[in-house]
């Protein structure tokens, strides 16, 4: 909740108590504010909700109450209250930067933008909204102006902790490692707590071969989210101690909601491969395309697949653990139907259901994934192929589970081990081919594009 330099509008830091039984209007409104800053969200709403109603033509409650709101998680009757409020008094920069969070809260990024850039106009110096609208424009792909905002906003503001560490992740993108590493240094000097900084640190200790330096950064990262599953995934990941079988739908959830705003154009700029590949791989093993098939999505994301897969089929399903995600697949279009399901239990509860499953890079984010295949191949009917790919371990040591879970977080999977699961499940082996899936800082990343079919009855 941004504070303006208003004093009518101005949240106040320490609004005095009142002393008497019945408040005047002003005082309702200070205390509301001070229920609010003290996180007594059903207090402040109750009392907002009673100010907007004596006085209906103050858009200052009206505002703070679509603030409130939009903290709670109710973002779109948030917007509903923030733009009668701006209705009322339009000339309140800060007010059109708190719009602009909860349209990006929305998925609605040209919206947003063009909210950043009404309260830029109105007040040009304002720090918090040039650091939303770069963070904005370099999830759009406008790296250039991204840049170019992130440089001038620190240079007059070089104690800008949250600047820092976007503008780090920013250079980390673009394979500027070392002056990521800068910036992320300053993050953590201002705020040593800062969560996003010690992700992004713990990663590339991880990955420049420090792993007790990542360490040091993911439990830094825990201490200041505990409830987070992320930072003990990746913790895990570099020291190899209560290393799951697989990513909690808590982790996957959670990390594919941040990256759904601008998930296309990351995968873009890492040369992301996988549903090209699957695409290839379904063109040669089912050459016809006659729309009569009923086809699952298994992991859709954003919708990637839905383009090749719609000529086969005659119902599209695409199933995620990601609600956002599937947002961005809904804006696509192609599907018949979008499910927010865990995928293994999803396919257990759909025996014989589908002619063909596909899953671009989803099953990175299982170990073991027999189960994974057992359930595929019971909601296969007989006949019925199965398409997906995983990232590849290789090496002259072999893994004694098949799989290891990767420093970035995901895991890879040895030949032997795909194959011997899919013959566990009774799948017949179509194709086992080496690819590339990706490049990722620099690199390719290797992995497997498998087929597989299950037998006619």
């Amino acid at each position: 909740m941004s504070k303006t330099k208003s004093h009518r509008r101005a949240i106040p830091s320490n609004p005095p108590q009142p002393q008497r039984a019945e408040l005047s209007y002003d005082e309702a409104l200070r205390l509301a504010i001070a229920m609010h800053q003290d996180r007594r969200v059903l207090a402040a709403e109750k009392l907002y909700r009673k100010l907007v109603e004596v006085r209906p033509d103050d858009p200052n409650p009206l505002h703070f109450l679509g603030v409130l709101l939009h903290q709670d998680g109710k973002s779109e009757e948030a917007l509903a209250m923030i733009d009668r409020s701006l209705e009322m008094d339009p000339g309140v920069a800060s007010w059109h930067n708190n719009r602009g969070n909860v349209l990006l809260m929305l998925q609605r990024a040209d919206d947003a933008r063009a909210a950043y850039e009404r309260c830029r106009e109105l007040e040009p110096a304002n720090p918090a909204v040039a650091n939303n609208l770069g963070c904005l424009l370099r999830a759009m792909g406008e790296v250039d102006a991204a840049e170019a905002l992130f440089r001038e906003l620190l240079a007059r503001e070089p104690a800008f902790a949250d600047a820092h560490t976007n503008f780090a992740n920013l250079l980390v993108e673009t394979r500027r490692v070392q002056e990521a590493m800068h910036h992320f240094g300053t993050s953590l000097e201002l705020r040593p707590d800062d969560p996003k900084a010690n992700r992004m640190m713990g990663m590339i200790f991880a990955h420049s071969g420090q792993p007790e330096k990542a360490a040091q950064a993911f439990e830094r990262w825990i201490a200041a989210e505990p409830d987070n599953p992320q930072p003990r995934h990746h913790l895990a990941a570099v020291t190899g101690r209560n290393a799951p079988e697989r990513a909690s739908d808590d982790y996957v959830s959670k990390l594919f909601d941040s990256f759904s705003l601008s998930f296309d154009e990351r995968l873009a700029f890492l040369e992301y491969r996988a549903p090209s590949l699957v695409a290839e791989l379904l063109q040669r093993l089912a050459p016809e395309a006659r729309g009569d098939l009923a086809v699952l999505d298994a992991g859709c994301g954003t919708g990637l697949c839905a383009p090749f897969l719609a000529p086969y089929a005659r119902e599209l399903i695409g199933v995620d653990l990601s609600g956002g995600m599937l947002d961005k697949a809904r804006e696509r279009g192609g599907y018949h139907e979008l499910v927010k399901a865990e995928l293994v239990g999803y396919l257990q509860h759909h025996p014989a259901r589908f002619d063909l499953i596909v899953s671009a890079d989803t099953l990175c984010y299982f170990g073991r994934i027999d189960a994974a295949m057992k359930a595929a191949a019971q909601a296969l009917r007989p006949g019925g192929r199965l398409i997906f790919t995983v990232e590849a371990l290789s090496g002259e040591v072999p893994e004694p589970a098949g799989y290891r879970l990767q420093l970035h977080g995901r895991y890879a999977h040895e030949r032997a081990y795909v194959e011997a699961c899919l013959a566990e499940a009774g799948l017949q082996v179509s194709a086992v081919e080496s690819v590339v899936l990706r490049q990722e800082v620099g690199e390719p990343v290797s992995g497997w594009l498998v087929g597989a079919q299950r037998p006619a009855a």
